[in-house]
């Protein structure tokens, strides 16, 4: 059994946030795997994207990210130009694409969020001070006071 990763509690929140991430990419394979309608499926993509991984995104990039330059930030940044290109795209994929660009999504969003928790946060957490991280985990709780949550309400992953 894997032992749990040890993470700076200043950066503590945004790995929470990574764990509704997986579920995401769960919840869209379970949906592709149940045989469910595409479009509820895009909806609720939609809808995680803008109340959770657009909010996420900005957050990393405007904090963590910003303090720190070099090639593993920057391919965590391309990575979310990714899923912010993909997102849209969606809407208009035919539908003979749509199921593949949701597996796509969903695993270009859980291997995202493996690298950051496996290999970019303990790379920055190395690299930053002790100050620069409680700076970062104020700014956190200034931009995000409450925590993220997901409570969409068309569970489509566990019906059917």
């Amino acid at each position: 059994m894997a032992k749990p990763i040890k993470r700076s509690e200043h950066i503590m929140p945004l790995s929470r946030e990574h764990h509704f991430s997986l579920l995401f990419s769960w919840k869209i394979r379970q949906g592709l795997k149940k045989g469910v309608e595409l479009q509820r499926i895009i909806n609720y993509v939609n809808h995680f994207f803008e109340h959770n991984l657009q909010v996420h995104f900005r957050e990393e990039e405007e904090t963590l990210f910003a303090v720190q330059d070099d090639e593993m930030v920057k391919r965590a940044l391309d990575e979310h130009q990714q899923v912010r290109k993909l997102v849209p795209e969606l809407a208009k994929a035919p539908e003979s694409e749509a199921a593949v660009r949701l597996a796509e999504l969903a695993d270009l969003v859980e291997n995202h969020v493996r690298y950051e928790e496996r290999e970019l946060f303990p790379h920055l957490e190395g690299k930053l001070s002790p100050e620069q991280l409680a700076v970062i985990g104020h700014q956190l709780q200034e931009m995000q006071p409450e925590p993220l949550t997901d409570n969409y309400s068309d569970e489509f992953w566990s019906r059917e």
